[in-house]
């Protein structure tokens, strides 16, 4: 029988849009040994504003949800939503912490972390998103003192969609725009929805530039 991992060490909550099928096997795979996610899904049908929006109107009751379980933390893992303005985020996680009493985070947070710890201040971002999405995040970006100097979009706007997105298509984008815009200090591919795991190690090995992904961020961040 394969040994089961009931994170002994350490329990983190997570919060992901309800139509995800990926970000789960990943921050799984990523977490270290004795550390578990204890995952409840928040409304999310589609890319519109008011899609994205309506994903945190139940965010205080599905908080609660999670910290019945005892997690160390709670974090909100979408990141078309978290980065949808450059507050969002924030009014996020003090919501969360408002309603449970513990510690918040959002992938947005988990995003800039990861960009001040690499030093990385122009990047490349790939992002499966509809151009409205995409566009927000590039802004988000910009607001934190980040500049997007190439990238690509997908305009796909189901977490479905995403989920069926080859792996070879994202890591085809990210070639591209690492030939059209030369000199990023690294490379975002952004969405917790997508197959993009395995593509890190490889893409930094071909591209000479650390390569990030949503999931990856925020399995560290935590």
């Amino acid at each position: 029988m394969t040994a089961i991992d009931y994170g002994d060490r350490a329990r983190v909550g997570l919060m992901v849009p309800s139509g995800n099928q990926v970000c789960e096997a990943e921050i799984h795979a990523m977490l270290p040994a004795g550390v578990a996610a204890l995952i409840i899904r928040l409304e999310l049908r589609g890319s519109s504003e008011g899609e994205l929006l309506h994903m945190i109107a139940s965010l205080e009751g599905a908080a609660r949800l999670l910290a019945d379980a005892r997690p160390r933390l709670i974090g909100f893992h979408c990141t078309a939503v978290s980065t949808f303005a450059p507050a969002m985020a924030g009014g996020i996680v003090q919501r969360i912490e408002d309603a449970t009493g513990l510690p918040g985070t959002a992938t947005a947070d988990a995003i800039l972390g990861a960009l001040a710890a690499l030093h990385a201040r122009r990047v490349l971002l790939v992002t499966p998103y509809i151009a409205a999405v995409h566009d927000r995040e590039i802004a988000f970006l910009a607001a934190h003192g980040i500049t997007v100097t190439g990238g690509a979009m997908m305009g796909l706007n189901t977490n479905a969609e995403m989920a069926d997105l080859p792996p070879e298509r994202i890591a085809a984008q990210a070639r591209a725009a690492a030939v059209a815009a030369p000199g990023a200090d690294a490379c975002f591919i952004s969405c917790t929805a997508i197959r993009s795991a395995g593509l890190i190690a490889p893409l930094e090995a071909e591209l000479g530039i650390p390569v990030f992904t949503s999931n990856q961020v925020m399995a560290w961040h935590m």
